[in-house]
């Protein structure tokens, strides 16, 4: 099977380099000429449109920034989709956006998947990454070859749409981690904390995170580099924002981080990366947090292992 691949950013850099590395026949495309150059280089075909390339792929992934560039990429693909062509979105994207576009591609005979990831960029690189993919079961296990290249864990969480809430959902859960990561890093500073000795003490404690193992390295590093930025954050907790209101949850927290990330935005810029969103405390407070012996990026030290289907717990017993 044919695969094609659009959206050689941070992390479709990541995903797509997963598929060549392991021997898919890949074609590429990207609106930065040097990254397509990069992947022709290693042995991937180019094309020059997305037309092109859902004409000449059977399946086409997107992985792209905002919900209004997927469906400007859909638009030039839509009349080439027909039966037997996939679409997968692995964009961080709104549930309904991604049900709008999907039904597009089944209108024509196509099928449609969303499989956003999660894990962060460093785990992407090795294929480590998890995948959520919304679809029907037909059209699940037949990209699963895929999906388990790309990524290590894979979850089939239903229909389409349902892995996008999925996606939204913890990305909200990482971005309230940062917040009080944040919080409790600056409070230990002002507290006289040796924040070696605090970054130790949370890892091992009931405290500890994913964001935490991660993001405060890079914190305390003072590189604050994970390759996200605050416009996602805020596009991301949006999203989110978005599906509760829709389903009529009255959210308390997350109202309260967006305005945090909007302050963040206002003072650094939509581009800053996400972690420094403790320059607010630091400069509130005049402390500088950073300590010696962290590392100034996040590199997955586990090896590239075959990737697996995850099965829900009670699952089995049905």
């Amino acid at each position: 099977m044919k695969v094609g691949f659009i959206g050689l950013g941070n992390v479709g850099g990541k995903l797509s380099g997963s598929l060549l590395r392991n021997g898919v026949n890949l074609t590429v495309h990207d609106l930065n000429p040097d990254l397509v150059a990069e992947f022709v280089a290693q042995g991937a075909k180019a094309a020059e449109s997305p037309a092109q390339i859902m004409r000449d792929c059977d399946a086409v992934i997107t992985c792209l920034p905002s919900p209004t560039a997927s469906d400007a990429v859909m638009q030039e693909m839509l009349p080439e989709v027909g039966p037997g062509k996939i679409w997968m979105e692995m964009s961080t994207t709104d549930e309904a956006e991604a049900k709008r576009l999907g039904a597009m591609v089944i209108e024509r005979g196509g099928a449609a998947v969303d499989c956003p990831v999660s894990g962060g960029c460093h785990r992407a690189a090795t294929g480590n990454i998890s995948i959520f993919a919304g679809c029907d079961r037909e059209t699940f296990e037949q990209i699963l070859p895929f999906l388990t290249t790309m990524g290590r864990r894979v979850l089939h969480t239903g229909e389409l749409g349902s892995a996008s809430v999925l996606k939204v959902l913890t990305n909200y859960l990482a971005t309230a981690n940062l917040i009080t990561c944040a919080e409790a890093l600056v409070t230990a500073k002002a507290a006289g904390m040796d924040l070696n000795t605090t970054y130790e003490a949370i890892k091992i404690s009931s405290g500890t995170s994913f964001v935490h193992e991660t993001e405060s390295q890079v914190i305390l590093n003072g590189s604050r580099d994970i390759s996200f930025t605050m416009d996602l954050v805020k596009k991301d907790i949006g999203l989110f924002q978005e599906v509760a209101d829709r389903a009529g949850v009255t959210l308390e927290i997350n109202p309260v981080m967006i305005k945090i990330f909007d302050d963040g935005i206002a003072r650094y810029g939509d581009r800053e990366l996400s972690p420094n969103i403790i320059k607010r405390l630091e400069e509130a407070t005049g402390l500088d947090i950073t300590a010696p012996g962290f590392p100034p990026e996040m590199l997955d030290d586990e090896p590239e292992e075959p990737g697996y289907e995850v099965i829900p717990q009670g699952r089995e017993a049905e």
